[in-house]
């Protein structure tokens, strides 16, 4: 069928004649009437008859009318929803994050988000490091928020947003509670800890390997962040964390540092996406406010630790 024929149809029906259909279209009188003759003949189809210098609509123009109301409100249904994908105002993200963010960052980021982009559909996953990376990589997500060392890895782009100290901690009851002791010291205590592939279980297998001192032994393992600090807090082990997990804990008395000798590491909060592909608007809104959101959170630190 000839769009362009059907939509001058639609026009003189919409306008209410032939003249006011062509101001409307920009295009002159003649040809208006020219296209829908010529329309009519290629349907095979009287849609108007005249009545002294009126058109009116055949049976078969009245319903055909019909279809085309519907045809061109479809039409313009998928234009809005085009542009609403183009500006981000709708879409799906699929997000994979590691513990660390998901747990302490990601729920309040989203939150903010979905007040300004209600009709974007966010899906996440809570996973480690290995799994987050592969996820990215295997297109099952298209941005990955990570927590830890800041490894490197093929394919991926970095876009670090801050960084927070790597603390030992303890039940405050613990005798090395407060106190300063050597990394031998430290690793030789029951450790709680998150499973194979957390990229802090390594951290701190690597810590020990670089100093010459032998692997802490795991005496819990849990696949969950809240449930290692849980069991710390209990009363039972050490655990090695990033201190954005547990500043509260600590500040509020519910567990207690313990400083360990030369060793001072930083933890690593990034998003990641595929390198060399642009994200989807939604998309890039989304990373656009995790970045403002993040450079708030330095910006708190920056204060605290003047004394603000």
């Amino acid at each position: 069928m000839n769009l362009h024929g059907l939509r001058l149809f639609h026009a003189i029906v919409r306008y209410g004649g032939v003249t006011r259909a062509a101001e409307e279209l920009n295009i002159s009188q003649p040809a208006v009437s020219s296209q829908v003759k010529k329309f009519e003949h290629e349907l095979g189809i009287r849609l108007f008859v005249s009545e002294g210098r009126r058109l009116v609509l055949t049976d078969v123009g009245v319903q055909l009318k019909e279809y085309a109301e519907r045809l061109f409100l479809l039409e313009q249904d998928v234009e809005n929803f085009v542009q609403d994908m183009r500006e981000g105002k709708k879409g799906i993200i699929r997000l994979t994050a590691t513990y660390l963010p998901s747990n302490f960052l990601l729920p309040g980021w989203i939150a903010k988000f979905k007040q300004t982009h209600e009709d974007v559909e966010l899906v996440v996953s809570t996973t480690n490091t290995r799994m987050a990376f592969d996820q990215l990589l295997r297109y099952e997500a298209e941005i990955a928020v990570y927590g830890g060392s800041g490894v490197t890895h093929q394919g991926v782009h970095w876009d670090e947003l801050f960084e927070d100290d790597m603390w030992f901690v303890v039940h405050p009851s613990h005798p090395y509670a407060d106190r300063e002791v050597d990394l031998a010291q430290m690793v030789a205590e029951p450790f709680v800890m998150r499973e194979e592939g957390s990229a802090t279980r390594e951290r701190l297998f690597s810590l020990c390997s670089m100093n010459n001192v032998a692997a802490p032994r795991i005496a819990l393992q849990f696949n969950g962040l809240n449930e290692t600090i849980s069991a710390v807090k209990a009363g039972y082990g050490a655990n090695f964390i990033s201190s954005l997990v547990v500043k509260e804990d600590v500040r509020e008395g519910r567990l207690s540092r313990v400083y360990v000798r030369g060793i001072h590491l930083k933890n690593k909060i990034a998003v990641c996406t595929r390198a060399g592909e642009m994200l989807s608007p939604a998309a890039q809104h989304l990373v656009q406010l995790i970045r403002q959101e993040a450079s708030r959170i330095t910006g708190d630190d920056i204060r605290h630790s003047n004394g603000g």
